[in-house]
């Protein structure tokens, strides 16, 4: 299993906006801070405002803060809506040319793998992802730059 870009920045905003829970933060400032595009961190962004995970406050003195709890936002639930392709192997996909697909066994043990990975993503809230040590490197990141 491959996680996409979009994913890996949709994980560092919530994380960033997990450990920075007293104040609004700044799509330009996450940007600087992970040293990721600003356009393309826009496009996450919206990902996950759409999403309910991140809300987005408009104006003078606007930014990003969480929607909801980082307890409350499953890891196993953003990778599943951030990401757009699941096809581990060829035979995953509906164009599959693999001669070997209507009798294959191996096709059943990647998605069982696949369910495997992701259930035990399900499993973990944000805020386990956000120990002490997480919390202290973003903060020191922010006094640095």
């Amino acid at each position: 299993m491959h996680i996409t870009q979009h994913t890996d920045y949709a994980l560092r905003v919530l994380i960033f906006l997990a450990s920075n829970e007293h104040r609004l933060a700044t799509i330009q400032e996450i940007s600087e801070r992970f040293e990721v595009s600003r356009s393309h961190l826009m496009k996450v962004v919206n990902q996950l405002i759409r999403n309910g995970w991140v809300e987005g406050l408009r104006g003078k003195g606007g930014g990003l803060r969480l929607a909801r709890p980082a307890s409350g936002i499953m890891v196993g639930e953003v990778v599943r809506k951030m990401e757009t392709d699941f096809t581990l192997v060829e035979c995953f996909s509906d164009t599959s040319r693999c001669i070997l697909t209507a009798n294959c066994q191996l096709k059943g043990v990647f998605a069982r793998a696949l369910e495997a990975f992701l259930a035990s993503l399900d499993g973990v809230a944000l805020s386990e992802v956000l120990g002490p040590s997480q919390r202290q490197l973003l903060h020191v990141l922010q006094r640095v730059a």
